[in-house]
């Protein structure tokens, strides 16, 4: 019997309406297009506005789309698992709001925490359910509202990030299409350099952390950047070497969309040229756990039948890993 992959069968994403500009973000901190433009790579990114609304809101958009392209009804969906850094709440989990959202009832729902890693770890999770048998139809989501968390007083981050939601189906599949191989890593070591320091068990919130800005992001750029350079680049080239594959036999690179010149980094050491990577960081920003399934959703038309992809990510934690993905249609 031929062995059971978790193919993708259909990708869909959702980004808000409003578009945060490098020129409007010139009007709020000391920074200019140029400069932003020729560090990141990034000239606008989408923001989610209006009270209440929260990462479920736009992760239930991407779902409910997902289910009408692939004309799948609620009642089939057997688990959906949400990857995201900024839940609508810290219980119930973000997973369970939508399922209730978009009329998913009594399966199996989670969050998987592991910032801006957080879809390929997802991902590799919820493979596993289809490669043995258990399942036949679930759902990950990459969906993240970094808009929520980010610090529109430093020019360091405010900058960087973006809101939006991607989710993809899994499906069965044995004629060797789907997730192939997958690698995941973490070191907690670099929590000093990329955080969100209060609001968990830790440092609950009180006067003291809001008044520190202790509930906003941190990063230290320069040492997240060497750490993803490095990282990001050497996992994608091990996942490569595993399953002997070449810069040739590689169709696309789908980079976490953190900044361009880390995404050009992990290209060379792959030795795969930029016009085999999907990029859309210009228009969206880093929107940390939707950056990889929103590469997919825009890019899709592109994709065909047999497409070797390699999925690529790193984030705070640290966190990082690869994935190794045959396209399934």
């Amino acid at each position: 019997m031929s062995q059971i992959r978790a193919a993708i069968t259909g990708i869909q994403g959702y980004v808000p309406d409003y578009i945060l500009t490098n020129a409007e973000l010139e009007k709020m901190v000391d920074t200019n297009d140029e400069w932003i433009v020729s560090r990141t790579g990034i000239k606008e990114r989408r923001i989610l506005k209006g009270e209440g609304l929260g990462t479920s809101h736009m992760a239930v958009e991407a779902v409910k789309g997902l289910l009408a392209k692939t004309k799948t009804s609620p009642e089939e969906i057997d688990l959906l698992i949400c990857a995201t850094t900024t839940p609508d709440y810290v219980f119930p989990s973000t997973a369970n709001l939508i399922c209730d959202m978009a009329g998913i009832k009594a399966i199996g729902s989670f969050d998987i925490q592991a910032a801006c890693s957080g879809f390929v770890y997802a991902l590799t999770v919820g493979s596993q359910f289809i490669e043995t048998g258990k399942y036949k139809k679930v759902i990950v989501v990459g969906a993240d509202k970094m808009s929520a968390i980010v610090d529109y007083t430093d020019r360091t981050t405010c900058v960087l990030f973006g809101d939006g939601a991607g989710a993809v189906l899994l499906e069965p599949n044995t004629e060797g299409f789907g997730v192939l191989d997958s690698i995941i890593k973490s070191d907690g070591a670099g929590q000093p350099f990329l955080h969100q320091k209060a609001g968990g068990s830790r440092y609950p919130p009180t006067h003291e952390t809001v008044d520190k800005r202790w509930h906003y992001a941190y990063q230290d750029g320069p040492s997240v950047f060497k750490f993803a350079v490095t990282n990001m680049a050497d996992v994608a080239a091990e996942i490569m070497e595993k399953n002997h594959l070449t810069g040739e036999d590689v169709a696309w690179l789908v980079p976490h969309q953190a900044n361009k010149r880390i995404i050009s980094a992990t290209a060379n050491r792959m030795k795969v040229g930029m016009d085999k990577v999907m990029l859309n960081i210009q228009k969206y920003g880093n929107t940390t756990a939707a950056t990889i399934p929103l590469c997919l959703w825009d890019y899709e038309s592109q994709l065909k039948k047999g497409d070797n992809l390699i999925l690529a990510a790193f984030g705070g934690g640290f966190t990082w890993g690869a994935i190794y993905v045959k396209w399934g249609y």
